[in-house]
């Protein structure tokens, strides 16, 4: 009962949210504007390193109002940064139109860093684990930490929330999601609703962090 209260405490806070209004965005012009993305991002927007973000199937207005943070500053990239200063309103709707547009591409099984110490047979043991943990701490949090519910704002399968800009997670890279969750937990990204997720991340544990990156990049 505790844990549906945490749940709906938080659900409550994410529908006090106003929607994000941005203008529609031409598919096709974005296509071609987003070509200089596609190095990092791919060209359907389906990234091939983990540490870059699959941007495919993602809200328009969530990538929209992170392209505008990037170019006012309120979201710190060197690479990006410079990317963004360059695009104009139009730009932005056209290519965020354009990623949204394109379906995103599931993953396999994460793989063990590289230097855990268990068998490999363990460590395929400890990723399965782990998505479990991970799996609770999305659909419950922890009450006893108040680590907030991830479900309240993104969704049971991960789909996010488009009115209010909150991001579809579903089938995004792990990397790339811990090092999100371990960037919202130090401060170093803050561009968020009333650092909603600074104040959730800063009370999970790495081990948390990875669990829950694991289990949302196996959401489909």
């Amino acid at each position: 009962m505790k844990k549906t209260l945490l749940t709906f405490s938080l659900a409550l806070a994410c529908a006090s949210i106003p929607p994000i209004l941005h203008a529609e965005g031409d598919i096709h012009v974005g296509k071609e504007k987003a070509a200089a993305c596609a190095s990092c991002h791919g060209a359907d927007g389906n990234s091939v390193v983990g540490t870059f973000p699959k941007l495919a199937q993602q809200h328009v207005s969530y990538l929209a109002k992170e392209l505008h943070a990037f170019k006012n500053g309120t979201r710190k990239d060197p690479m990006m940064s410079a990317m963004a200063m360059s695009l104009t309103d139009d730009d932005i709707n056209d290519i965020a139109a354009y990623y949204a547009g394109q379906r995103i591409s599931h993953n396999a099984l994460p793989v063990p860093d590289a230097d855990d110490d268990e068998p490999v047979a363990d460590n395929a043991k400890s990723v399965q684990t782990l998505i479990t943990q991970g799996s609770d701490l999305y659909r419950n949090g922890d009450l006893a930490r108040e680590v907030s519910a991830c479900i309240a704002c993104h969704g049971p399968t991960g789909e996010g929330n488009k009115p209010a800009a909150f991001p579809s997670l579903k089938s995004q890279h792990a990397d790339y999601l811990i090092k999100a969750l371990t960037d919202f937990k130090s401060g170093a990204r803050s561009n968020n609703p009333e650092n909603m997720m600074h104040m959730i991340a800063k009370k999970m544990s790495p081990e948390e962090i990875k669990a829950v990156a694991y289990r949302i990049s196996m959401m489909q």
